[in-house]
């Protein structure tokens, strides 16, 4: 496949809920997302330039069913592991090493949306950041 494809980032993700009134209260005022907008049963969020769509009305998923898991961003997975902790999130694995590249350490921290859905922090650590 050329390079060129016209193709640009990732604009946006759409994640499945049950119920659009608990998950917007969820990443709005736990994960702390900005609102974009809301249509019915369907509401917006901005992810720093990307967007997330959350669509209600869907059937929970199960414990450990998840065939997707969206990262979100972070500077510094322990202290924001402990706000959300703080917030009542569960982690089902606290932030761990993941990979040691060249100019950065990967860092993640696994949780759960109310409706089961695999979230991701994911720091991006630099050594010369002290941490």
């Amino acid at each position: 496949m050329p390079a060129a494809t016209g193709l640009g980032p990732i604009a946006q993700i759409a994640l499945h809920v049950s119920d659009i009134d608990r998950a917007e209260r969820f990443y709005a005022e736990v994960l702390g997302l900005t609102p974009l907008m809301r249509f019915g049963n369907v509401a917006f969020f901005d992810c720093g330039g990307l967007r997330l769509m959350l669509e209600g009305g869907h059937e929970p998923r199960g414990a450990g069913h998840a065939a997707f898991c969206v990262y979100l961003r972070c500077a510094d997975s322990a202290a924001m592991t402990a706000l959300l902790q703080g917030n009542g999130v569960y982690f089902e694995r606290e932030p761990h090493l993941v990979a040691r590249l060249p100019d950065h350490e990967l860092w993640l921290a696994f949780f759960r949306d109310p409706d089961n859905n695999l979230l991701a922090l994911h720091e991006e650590r630099r050594p010369a950041s002290g941490r």
